[in-house]
């Protein structure tokens, strides 16, 4: 023991000045290593990102309402006769007759292309009508002939004195008559698509809309011959 004491104090300095330099060096070592600063904002930075948010929610906002816009261009147009898929069809806004006639698959062999206007602009709600030949419809060029102001005067006195049968005409052909519109020329159609033929003129008495009023002022322009 007494020899560890005699070394101490023979060699104290030693220890003091090493002990010193030790510490001066660790002093010197964190003085001297850079210091990563905390992350800050700046006012700049917020209003960016602030912006981001607004951005996306109005690009969000205006995609909805792009959305909403595209379903209301769509129409519905109910295709019936002598095609080979005749229903109700979704078709895009301005579409064409042509176009409609497609989607159906065409038209069946019995179809008398004559009495369509295939470049016809669709409306909502609206039916197409296509007749077969064994109907003996006017054709579309008839029917123009029959509409356009232009016309000479012996033909419109002509067609004013010609019948409707209300056995074959189509659609565009029913709705010469006084006071029939698109929908009670479907209704006479689909009358007479599940019952069969009018037997008499008093028998349209039997479709929703005709009274005995509305027969006796059409009897003179119909038939069912």
């Amino acid at each position: 023991m007494e020899k560890l004491i005699e070394w101490f104090k023979q060699n104290v300095k030693i220890l003091i000045i090493g002990g010193l330099a030790l510490c001066l060096g660790g002093g010197f070592y964190l003085v001297t290593q850079p210091k990563n600063p905390p992350e800050t904002f700046s006012p700049s930075d917020i209003t960016a990102v602030s912006t981001d948010k607004k951005a996306v929610s109005t690009d969000s906002h205006q995609g909805s309402d792009f959305s909403k816009e595209k379903a209301s261009e769509k129409i519905e147009v109910d295709l019936k006769g002598a095609v080979k898929m005749p229903r109700v069809y979704t078709m895009p806004k301005d579409s064409r007759v042509d176009e409609l006639i497609q989607m159906a698959g065409g038209f069946t062999s019995e179809a008398d292309q004559n009495t369509v206007n295939l470049a016809a602009k669709l409306k909502d709600e609206s039916v197409i009508y296509v007749a077969k030949k064994e109907e003996h419809a006017p054709s579309v060029a008839q029917t123009a002939e029959i509409t356009t102001p232009n016309a000479s005067s012996a033909l419109t006195e002509n067609s004013a004195t010609q019948k409707v049968n209300i056995n074959t005409a189509d659609l565009t052909g029913l709705q010469t008559l006084s006071g029939v519109g698109a929908k009670k020329a479907q209704d006479i159609i689909d009358y007479r698509t599940q019952h069969g033929p009018f037997q008499k003129v008093e028998d349209l008495g039997n479709v929703k809309g005709f009274g005995d009023k509305t027969i006796e002022k059409l009897k003179e322009n119909i038939t069912v011959d």
